[in-house]
């Protein structure tokens, strides 16, 4: 079903995590049956090195494989995961559209069991990981379970989302979509996943949700309070648009 393939990565001081998700590249292009795959870094007004790494990888890996190709967008300033995610939609060539953690949580090998499993039906074209799915293998910290499971409530008391998990980092979407929703896109920061769910309702798109193995990561630029907090108002900024755009 997914003949070509964008991989889009948000990086912002990613430099002791790269590693991690270089590997997962390398293990993807091996063992993908994708024809064309399409790698994209956005630097997101990185302060550390970040930059420099990754031109380093593309300058070691970009002969490699024909059918791969890699490209890095650095802003200068930082604009927020949003942001990073819109810049890199705009510029990607490809069929299908993937937004992934550069932490690498869910491996890019997750493409390779949903086709596998048969996962992606010809008629959908929005694809959302989701950790709350019965056949979701998680390994979490629970106090980070129940902000999650609070957040999910208040998104479908507050704005009438009924999917299990908005905020998993891994998902897929036909590219005529992405590029309809995210030319869109208002929200700069986390809460850019919620506007990315109520725009894709307003185009009139289902949103499917498939099981993933999610892992843990070290050295999350969550915040879990501040951000908690900075959530809920962008949530309120969110559906005050909404009403206003009626």
């Amino acid at each position: 079903m997914i003949k070509s393939i964008s991989i889009i990565f948000p990086i912002f001081n990613e430099s002791n995590r790269l590693k991690y998700c270089f590997e997962d590249i390398k293990k993807f292009n091996h063992s993908s049956n994708i024809n064309e795959i399409q790698y994209i870094f956005v630097d997101d007004g990185s302060k550390d090195n970040s930059y420099y790494i990754i031109n380093e990888f593309i300058r070691k890996n970009k002969r490699k494989y024909n059918k791969i190709t890699y490209k890095i967008v650095r802003l200068i300033t930082n604009g927020g995961k949003g942001i990073a995610l819109k810049n890199g939609v705009k510029i990607a060539t490809k069929d299908w559209i993937l937004t992934v953690d550069t932490d690498i949580s869910v491996s890019l090998l997750e493409i390779n069991k949903w086709i596998k499993n048969k996962y992606l039906k010809k008629n959908n074209e929005i694809f959302f990981a989701s950790r709350n799915l019965k056949k979701s293998i998680v390994k979490f910290e629970y106090h980070r379970k129940l902000v999650g499971l609070i957040f999910i409530i208040i998104c479908r008391l507050f704005l009438k989302i009924n999917l299990s998990d908005t905020q998993c980092g891994f998902k897929l979407y036909k590219k005529n979509i992405a590029k309809k929703i995210f030319v869109r896109l208002k929200e700069k920061k986390f809460a850019h996943d919620i506007e990315v769910v109520l725009l894709a309702k307003k185009l009139n798109n289902e949103i499917i949700e498939l099981p993933i193995k999610w892992v843990h990561k070290n050295d999350s630029k969550i915040n879990l309070i501040k951000d908690s907090i900075n959530m809920f108002f962008a949530l309120i900024k969110i559906k005050k648009n909404l009403v206003d755009n009626r």
